[in-house]
């Protein structure tokens, strides 16, 4: 589930999206007007935390915009504004929910929990499980084959990431903003490195390999059979290389593509006879 904070106020915005992450959302951050009205715009979410006093154009100009493009999507306003006319004024624009600064996360996150399930949004569950891997999304542990795998706060954080967009082909950009709050460099190699010791300790012991490498894109976590990026990947280096992996046929005659560990096909041999 996708929501978007608007907030210019820096320890403000970093406090909700940081919260609201590890109650298992995933968050995008504006820190201006115009930045959060393109991307409230053009992205689609599930719920918008929007501040009313923003650098560049006001929460209410932001909200007059979102509504008279017909997008009813629920948005609740922060602000330091406590007035009775505030409120109301803020309401009466469209916003479906008002909370006073200074406030009480706890809070923030019972009201955002409240306007997503009056929306008929599924609220996100406290565990996720792909095949015999587990999280615990609450105590942030992570089990596999019911063994359990001692993770670091970051390295939990990207596993939940790529868990929560099972089957999505993660590019590096998206992991640095998310995990590490910062803008991917290209010279870095921070994500790639992360990468890798999480598939060791999340594949190298057990079966099936959940974390794929996809080249040229990115990362994701699925099981091997239903990942068709992978396989499709696999085509698209054949075609670049001129290398043609080697295939073999099951026995309802299907094609089979193994791929290795960073979703570049390897040959397959089977014995006849």
């Amino acid at each position: 589930m996708k929501l978007l904070v608007v907030e210019d106020e820096h320890k403000t915005a970093d406090y909700v999206r940081q919260g609201l992450m590890e109650a298992g959302f995933v968050v995008d951050l504006a820190r201006d007007g115009p930045d959060g009205l393109h991307m409230a715009t053009t992205e689609h979410y599930d719920l918008i935390v929007l501040d009313v006093m923003l650098p560049g154009m006001d929460g209410r100009k932001i909200l007059q915009t979102i509504r008279a493009a017909g997008n009813q999507v629920p948005v609740l306003f922060l602000t330091a504004r406590s007035s009775v006319d505030d409120r109301v004024q803020g309401l009466e624009l469209g916003a479906d929910d008002y909370l006073v600064k200074p406030f009480v996360f706890s809070e923030l996150l019972a009201r955002v929990r409240t306007l997503l399930r009056r929306g008929g949004s599924p609220i996100p569950h406290d565990r996720i499980q792909i095949a015999d891997l587990e999280l615990d999304l609450a105590r942030r542990r992570a089990t596999r084959a019911g063994q359990r795998i001692n993770l670091t706060s970051k390295e939990f954080a990207l596993l939940e990431l790529l868990a929560r967009r099972q089957g999505e082909v993660l590019p590096r950009s998206l992991i640095a903003s998310q995990v590490w709050d910062m803008n991917f460099d290209s010279d870095t190699n921070v994500i790639d490195v992360a990468i890798r010791r999480l598939r060791a300790k999340i594949d190298d012991s057990f079966e099936p390999k959940l974390i794929q490498t996809v080249r040229g894109l990115g990362s994701t976590l699925d099981l091997p059979a239903a990942c068709p990026v992978c396989l499709s990947a696999a085509s698209g280096f054949a075609l670049r290389t001129g290398h043609r992996p080697r295939r073999h046929r099951d026995d309802g005659g299907a094609p089979a593509v193994q791929l290795g560990q960073r979703g570049i096909p390897r040959p397959a041999f089977r014995r006849n006879g």
